[in-house]
C-alpha cells in the first residue's frame, strides 16, 4: 500500500510538470482577457465624469480644489449644466480637451436634447480649455469681450504649461479656441423656457467675470468669484471691485451656489469668499502701513481662521503679495 501511494505522489507530481496542452493555453488567455475586461470597465466607470444634480434639470461637475498636477490634478475647478426644453446650456469645459469630451459624454447620458451653447464665466485656464471638444461639435461658445481678449493674450503661455505639467497625453487634442460670442455688459438668456441671466460684475477675481444664474432653479454658478473651502486667487483680480461683484450676487434670489472650486453651497458661499478677501486687505493694509517691507509682509500676512483652506500655504502668500503691491501702484497714483 505503502508503493503505490508513493508511486500516485510521484504520478501527481509528474502531472503538475508536465507540458501545458493548446486547450489549457487557451483556458489561460481566456481568463486573462476577461480580467482585463473587468478591470478596463471598473476603471472606465471610476475615471468617467458623474454630474451631480443640484436642483431640477441644473447638475455641475465637482472637480479638484487642489493643485494642478497629474493625477487627480487634471480635473481641477467645477462646470456645470442646465438641461431647458429643447437643449443643454453648458457652463465652463474643463482644464483639457478630454476633460470637455467627457463632459459631453456625461450630459449625452443624462439627456437626449442636443447641447446648444456653451458659456465661459472667466479667463483661468480649468474653465476653457475643453472648449475644443464641444467647438468641433458645433456648438456655440460665449464668453465677456475682456475674457477674450485676456484669452487671446496669455492662454497658448497657458497651454505651454499646461503641457509641461500634466505631459502630452492628458493634454492630447487640447487647443486653445476662443469664444466667438461676447457680451460686455449683463444680459438676460430665453434659453428653453428658463431665464437666464448672465452678470457681468465688473472687474473682480479677472477683468471679465460673468455670472449664470437660472431664475427657475435659483442655482448661480459664480465662476472664479466664489470658491468653497479653497483659497481664492488675487492675481488677476480687483480687490474692491471683487467685493463689489459679491454685493451685487447677493442681491439675487439664490438658492444654491456652484462655486468656481469646492463643493455647491447656500448663499453663504458668498459671503464665506468676501470675508477672506476683507480678512486678506485688512492684514496687509496694517501691515503696509506700519511701513513693514514687501518680503516680511508675506511672511506675517497669516489668516490662521483660513489655514485649513485648500492651497493655503501657497495662493495666501502670492495673494499677501499681490495685495501689497497693489496698495504701493495706489499710493504712487497707478
Amino acid at each position: 500500500m505503502a508503493a503505490l501511494i508513493d508511486r500516485r505522489k510521484c504520478s501527481n507530481v509528474t502531472a503538475l510538470h508536465s507540458p501545458l496542452t493548446v486547450f489549457d493555453l487557451l483556458l489561460m488567455l481566456r481568463s486573462a482577457v476577461l480580467m482585463l475586461v473587468v478591470v478596463c470597465t471598473w476603471m472606465s466607470s471610476a475615471c468617467a465624469l458623474e454630474p451631480k444634480k443640484i436642483s431640477g434639470d441644473v447638475y455641475a461637475f465637482i472637480g479638484s480644489i487642489g493643485d494642478i498636477a497629474p493625477g487627480a490634478g487634471e480635473d481641477v475647478g467645477n462646470s456645470g449644466f442646465i438641461v431647458g426644453s429643447d437643449g443643454v446650456l453648458v457652463v465652463d469645459t474643463g482644464l483639457s480637451y478630454r476633460h470637455g469630451r467627457d463632459m459631453a459624454d456625461a450630459i449625452r447620458k443624462t439627456t437626449d436634447k442636443p447641447i446648444k451653447l456653451v458659456i465661459i464665466t472667466h479667463a483661468d485656464q480649468e474653465f476653457l480649455f475643453g472648449n475644443a471638444a464641444f467647438s468641433e461639435r458645433g456648438v456655440p461658445l460665449l464668453t465677456h469681450a475682456k475674457s477674450a481678449s485676456l484669452m487671446r493674450e496669455r492662454c497658448d503661455h497657458c497651454l505651454e504649461n499646461l503641457n509641461k505639467i500634466l505631459g502630452a497625453d492628458a493634454m492630447k487634442q487640447t487647443r486653445l479656441v476662443i469664444p466667438s460670442r461676447t457680451v460686455d455688459a449683463s444680459t438676460t438668456l430665453q434659453f428653453g423656457g428658463r431665464a437666464i441671466d448672465l452678470i457681468a460684475t465688473g472687474w473682480g477675481s479677472t477683468p471679465g467675470d460673468l455670472a449664470v444664474f437660472d431664475r427657475r432653479s435659483g442655482v448661480l454658478f459664480a465662476g472664479g468669484l466664489v470658491s468653497n473651502g479653497r483659497i481664492p486667487q488675487l492675481r488677476d483680480g480687483n480687490l474692491a471691485g471683487w467685493l463689489s461683484a459679491l454685493d451685487q450676487l447677493h442681491e439675487l434670489p439664490v438658492r444654491q451656489v456652484v462655486p468656481g472650486h469646492g463643493e455647491v453651497g447656500g448663499p453663504a458661499l458668498l459671503e464665506d469668499t468676501a470675508a477672506y478677501l476683507r480678512a486678506l486687505d485688512a492684514k496687509v493694509r496694517s501691515l503696509y502701513k506700519e511701513g513693514v517691507g514687501l518680503g516680511q509682509a508675506v511672511d506675517a500676512a497669516t489668516l490662521p481662521d483660513y489655514a485649513r483652506w485648500a492651497l493655503y500655504s501657497t495662493l495666501h502668500r502670492q495673494n499677501a503679495l499681490h495685495r501689497y503691491l497693489q496698495l504701493e501702484v495706489d499710493e504712487l497714483g497707478g
